[in-house]
């Protein structure tokens, strides 16, 4: 009988889009790399200090197979896990845009969808445990206390229509500060006074800080980040460069009150070379922050992040090797038949697939499909037994199995 998780990999696979649960099942891959990963997700489990993380790699070598693999790493450990793709529509250099994207794209372990609203529903109720935890931390550890007064609105709205404001507004579809007071009054009977004017540019920080201590509170075991096609940024204006690396040092070294918070940034290779030498960027950020110290700082941390970044090298033979027998179990597990290939055959069917893995992995998962269904492929046959026959002229050297 076919499996279907196994067929899911196998045409996650074949289409060459990442998955999640084809990452979930190679995570051994790239061992050097992924010991890194480890060691970071122990710490922020254990909650001690952790740096995010920034990594390179070439087009096609496995840049969101990696963060897709963190991922599930990440689900599997009890923790809360953001992924997101650079780009226009969330851009690095505005948090505020960039905070409803996250939140959008947030996933709860175990869920296979994203957001949190039910587990907000579940647990914010009036007298319980998690609610006074956090109104008393909205009210005392914020640089405002915008959401204090929007968290007790939202404890106690009856009002269907408030209540979706309030917590659109925690998605980062912010609402005005008059509407937030309004539905305080509503709730309480009393007027809300607001130490001062809520800025979305300005204070956003609050709006992460808060949910890091949401996903605390809610006992999970930390919040993964994960940022993919961050090169994008090579196509932003100058100022808008220097603006965002100061936003990725804010997340590779996240202040104390981003709890648990743990962040991985996937650049390609060329970034360094296209972007930070041609563009001369490291005179672009001296530029833009003259006259702020911190920022400069800041923004050469990244930098110096991105140049001296681990890199996604081709893998070795041996590692695309193990690969390929993975796909090959699977392949036969997907379809429910034994694909006896010597992995030495397998290997020699994706030489003319490219150097680029993920062309490779297509090649070979070509290769099986052509032995499952006309049980031969170029000049291997599949005979009654399932395994290869190879004619006298086909390659000797090769293992049958």
């Amino acid at each position: 009988m076919s499996d279907f998780s196994s067929q899911q990999i196998v045409e996650a696979l074949r289409s060459g889009v990442p998955s999640r649960t084809v990452g979930a099942y190679f995570s051994e891959a790239r061992p050097a790399m992924m010991r890194q990963v480890r060691g970071k997700l122990a710490a922020l489990q254990e909650a001690e200090p952790v740096e995010g993380m920034i990594f390179t790699g070439s087009y096609g070598e496995g840049k969101t197979h990696l963060l897709n693999t963190v991922f599930s790493l990440a689900a599997e450990s009890n923790m809360v896990v953001s992924h997101v793709a650079i780009g226009k529509e969330s851009p690095i250099d505005k948090p505020e845009q960039l905070y409803q994207k996250v939140i959008a794209a947030t996933f709860l372990p175990g869920a296979k969808q994203p957001g949190f609203r039910a587990k907000i529903e579940e647990s914010l109720t009036p007298g319980s445990g998690i609610t006074g935890e956090l109104l008393a931390y909205t009210a005392k550890e914020m640089e405002t206390d915008r959401l204090y007064y929007l968290l007790r609105a939202l404890i106690g709205a009856q009002d269907e229509d408030a209540r979706e404001v309030l917590m659109a507004d925690l998605e980062g579809d912010f609402t005005t500060d008059a509407v937030v007071k309004r539905c305080y009054r509503s709730v309480t009977g009393k007027a809300a006074k607001f130490s001062q004017s809520f800025s979305k540019k300005k204070h956003v920080k609050d709006y992460f800080h808060f949910i890091s201590h949401l996903f605390h509170c809610f006992g999970y075991s930390g919040w993964v980040l994960l940022f993919d096609e961050a090169e994008l940024m090579g196509r932003f204006s100058k100022k808008a460069r220097a603006k965002g690396y100061c936003v990725i040092d804010s997340f590779l070294h996240p202040d104390p009150k981003l709890e648990q918070t743990l962040s991985f940034f996937a650049f390609s290779s060329s970034y360094a070379e296209d972007v930070i030498d041609k563009k001369n960027d490291t005179e672009t950020v001296k530029a833009v922050f003259e006259m702020d110290p911190e920022a400069l700082k800041s923004a050469n941390n990244t930098l110096n992040a991105i140049i001296n970044a681990p890199e996604l090298s081709p893998m070795n033979k041996e590692e695309i090797r193990e690969i390929l027998i993975n796909i090959q179990e699977f392949h036969g597990l997907a379809y429910d038949w034994k694909p006896a290939v010597s992995p030495e055959t397998l290997m020699q069917a994706t030489e003319t697939g490219g150097y680029l893995l993920r062309t490779k992995i297509r090649a070979a998962i070509e290769f099986l499909d052509q032995l499952y269904q006309y049980g031969e492929a170029g000049e291997t046959r599949i005979n009654e037994l399932g395994k290869e026959n190879l004619d006298e002229e086909d390659i000797p050297e090769l293992e049958v199995l």
